[in-house]
Order: structure tokens, then sequence, then C-alpha cells
């Protein structure tokens, strides 16, 4: 038996099968102590699963793990926290009407003396810089807080391999740039790191080697100092990313989206109440909306497809018209498409199956009801037609929703809306947790329908993608929204000032 061993993770021919799905196929995979390891691949790839299989939570069909040498069965995730192993989720696991301590405590495999774990909490997080404060509830953290309870409550464990799944999905430049340095930490003292992003440029700054794989079969590993973003990008897909023809300067038409003075009343005392909105979208160009979660991005979007009406109907207009007491179908009916952040639950149900999806937002703007009844035939060939044209991996429009990954659901959604031709789109998150060639799809399919005259909406944070296709951008903070400025004449540090609520002096810009 080798104890020997350089590395710390070896994988040898993983694989693993789901009902007409080869998730895995002898994949092969090797981290050594202190190294920062990027996985890679394109949605439906089978990194979900290979972590998945790392972290016990999936049984491997075929294949071995080693640690330090010593071949090893994970069971569950218990085991793998024993062997050494701890896990930063995408979707964070917590509690919002709890603290922080008690957030951390109930995540913890043993017992804990509350005073004592606060104590711990305070020290690792100085000790990171990753400050918290442990008696604060959690409903009243930034999601960049919410993260670094998640990743505090790892390194209690003592880990040895830390798996990161999109960290920086959610945060601002400024907290990207903060949580590198704790990484690039934690691996000097010789944690290794596993790290999961479809952002290249992350990649290249923050990872020494990438396992990249493509339809469940690994394709290479390589030094990331020896590839570029492209080269990256190219080995996940299989061939080269098309570059986004960007305008510069947009033929603009009338205003097909206009908000004048939108004031609206949180919800409950979690929510953002939006303050003074103002906004003007013109036919032919794509508009941006950078913000951290939770600042009002769900009240804004809610406000504008009409699922939360505001009291007064000139509060918004759609193509000339108040819509401010319509609802959602009324909206639709006078050109307006949305795609929500939300994808399972909000942009599609769970347990209906894509074709009766696709009719939810469609059955009146495509016709797809005949004689009060559904026109499944009709219904049918729209969600195929979704399939193909957006390469959504699934066998047919027949499967539910729920058994789509992330990416191809949000692939989905997003053909749904734009196949029905809007006059007017807004989008939240259109690529968030899509992979590079996906995410390029999207984006030029967002472009494209901007060059046809329609008016175009983006609500994200990948800062990005913003500066890529928008042609002005502004920020959203605390249910305020900021000037627009043209994205030419704008840099990321700059955006995240404006995420952050710091007005931006207009000689500092240059604009005119």
């Amino acid at each position: 038996m080798n104890t020997s061993s350089p590395y710390l993770l070896e994988l040898k021919g993983m694989s693993k099968a789901f009902p007409g799905v080869l998730a895995t196929d002898n994949v092969d995979l090797q981290i050594k102590p202190g190294e920062v390891h990027a996985l890679l691949g394109e949605n439906g790839a089978g990194k979900s699963t290979l972590v998945k299989m790392i972290y016990g939570i999936l049984k491997p069909d075929a294949g071995s793990i080693l640690f330090n040498g010593i071949p090893v069965e994970v069971n569950t995730p218990a085991h793998a926290r024993e062997l050494g192993v701890a896990m930063v989720f995408q979707h964070f696991s917590l509690f919002d009407s709890l603290s922080v301590v008690d957030n951390i405590s109930l995540g913890m495999d043993h017992d804990n003396d509350m005073h004592e774990l606060a104590q711990q909490i305070t020290e690792l997080s100085h000790r990171y810089g990753l400050p918290l404060d442990p008696q604060r509830h959690v409903y009243t953290l930034s999601v960049g807080e919410r993260q670094r309870i998640e990743i505090i409550r790892c390194l209690l464990q003592k880990p040895k391999l830390l798996v990161m799944d999109e960290p920086t999905s959610v945060l601002t430049p400024q907290e990207v740039e903060k949580l590198f340095i704790t990484l690039k930490r934690l691996s000097e003292e010789g944690m290794a790191i596993l790290y999961i992003s479809h952002k290249l440029n992350e990649i290249k700054a923050l990872c020494s080697g990438a396992t990249i794989l493509r339809l469940g079969r690994k394709v290479d590993s390589v030094k990331v100092e020896d590839e570029s973003a492209q080269s990256l990008a190219a080995m996940m897909m299989g061939k080269e990313l098309k570059n986004i023809a960007h305008p510069k300067q947009a033929e603009l038409g009338e205003v097909r989206l206009l908000v004048n003075g939108l004031d609206l009343p949180a919800k409950d005392k979690t929510g953002i109440a939006l303050q003074g909105i103002n906004l003007e979208v013109r036919s032919g160009e794509v508009v941006g909306i950078s913000g951290v979660a939770g600042n009002g991005q769900d009240e804004l979007l809610a406000a504008l497809n009409g699922e939360q009406r505001s009291a007064q109907a000139s509060s918004i207009e759609i193509e000339g018209q108040a819509a401010g007491r319509m609802g959602p179908n009324e909206r639709r009916l006078i050109g307006l498409a949305s795609v929500p952040e939300k994808r399972l639950g909000h942009g599609a149900v769970p347990d209906m199956n894509l074709a009766e999806n696709s009719f939810l937002t469609a059955f009146k703007r495509l016709g797809l009801i005949k004689n009060s009844l559904i026109d499944s035939i009709k219904t049918s060939l729209f969600a195929d037609k979704i399939i193909q044209q957006f390469s959504v991996k699934t066998p047919s429009s027949d499967v539910p929703a729920v058994s789509l990954s992330g990416g191809n659901l949000q692939k989905f959604i997003i053909g749904r809306e734009l196949l029905q031709d809007p006059d007017m789109l807004i989008v939240a998150q259109p690529t968030w947790g899509v992979d590079a060639g996906a995410a390029q799809t999207i984006r030029l399919e967002l472009r494209e329908l901007a060059a046809k005259g329609a008016a175009v909406l983006v609500i994200s944070q990948d800062l990005d993608e913003l500066l890529e296709i928008s042609d002005r951008i502004g920020a959203i903070c605390g249910g305020k929204l900021s000037r627009f400025y043209p994205t030419s004449d704008i840099t990321i540090e700059q955006v995240g000032m404006l995420m952050a609520g710091v007005c931006i002096e207009e000689g500092v810009l240059n604009v005119a």
C-alpha cells in the first residue's frame, strides 16, 4: 500500500451512470496538498457528479478514491468530513431567523459549547480576513457575509481539502478580491482547494492546475499558467468561442420601458423597499443593473413584470402604455417577457414537463390555446424548438423540469422567452451557473435581440458579463437605483463602488 503518495486526493477511473446518462466515464483527478485546482466543464460535463462522489453524497459505480495514497470508500458526507473534506455549496443552507453561531452549530457533527464556539468563530474570522459577528441574525447579513458563515463552518472542521462550487457568483469585485486573499492564505498553509467556476479569468488568477471534463470524460489536466482563458474554454467545449459583436454606439429607437419615481414598500421585514426608481430602456439597447444580492433586485423584477403591482399606473410605462396596475399576462400581451433569477419554482414548475412549462408564459402570445383547450401539438413543437435551438440536454420535452441540470434548465427558460420575440425583455442572472459555451450563446442572443429592435434589461451580479454586453450600466443598492453610465466610460472597480452605494463624481468618469 502506497502511503507516500505526493497527492492528497487521487481519483482513478471514476464512473457513475444514471438512467439513460453516463454522468462520469473513467475520470482521473489528482490534487496535491496546498494546491488550488480547478475543475472545469460545461453543464452536464460531470463536475457535480464527481464532487458528490468525493463528498460521499453519491456512490461510484466504478473507480477508486485515495487519500494520501490510501484507498477509501466515502459512504456519507459525515465520513468525508472525518477524512478531512469540507464543501462550500453554491446554494447556502442557512436559517435566516437564527444567529451566525446557531447556524454554524447546526452544521457541526458534534455538540458545542455555544460561548466557546462563538469565540472560535471570532478568532477564525479575524485570522482569515472574514469578519463575522457570531450573534448577528442571518437575515441582516449581505450575501458575501452569508458565504463567510459557510466558509467558517468548514474551517472549524480543520479540513485538508476544501471544495468550492461557484463561490463568487454572488459577490462584488471587492468581496471576490478578499475571498481570493483568504483562499491563497489557506493554500499556503497546506490546504488543498478544489475550485469549480465558470469564470475563466478567476481560474487564471487563482488556480495552478485544472482538470477539464467534457461529456463525462476527462479531456486533459493542464497547468493553468500555460493556458489562456480562450484555450481553456475551447477544451471545455471542443470548439472556439464566438466573440460578441458589441456596437460602439447602439442605434436607439423609442422608449419601450419607462419607470417614473417608482416607490414600493417591502412585503415583509426581510424584504427591500424600492425608493424613487427612475429607469429608461430604449429599442436597440441592452441596459445592465448590477448589485449585491438582496438589495432589491427581486423586488424590482417583480414590479416590472407585474408580479407586484404599484399604486400608480403611470409609474411604469411599457410601449407607451401605463402598466403599473397591469398583471403579468397583460404586460406580456403588450410585448414584455421576463426571466426570474430562481429557476425551479419561479421560472419553471419542477414537476411539470418541459412542454407544459413552455406553455405557461407563451400561451397567449403564441396562441397555444385552441377551442379553450391546450393545443398540445403546437405546444410540444414550441418546446422542441427551444430544446433544439438552445442545445438543451434532455431526452425529450416530456421530462419534468426538475430532472434537468441547473444550466440546462436556465437555457430552456431563456429560450422560452427569447423565442416569443418580445419587444421588451427583462432577465435576472441570465448565465448564473451556466457553462462558458452556453453563457456565450445566451449573451449573443441577448445582443441579437437588441439588434432586432427590442429593449433588453439585464439584472446581474456578474460584472464581467454586464460590461461585455451592456450599452449602459448602473447599480441597485438598498432599493435605490444609481445613475446609469455608458459602459465604455466606467471601470469594474467603479461599478463595485456603485454596488456599495457610493456615488461616483461625474468628473471621475469624464461623462459629458
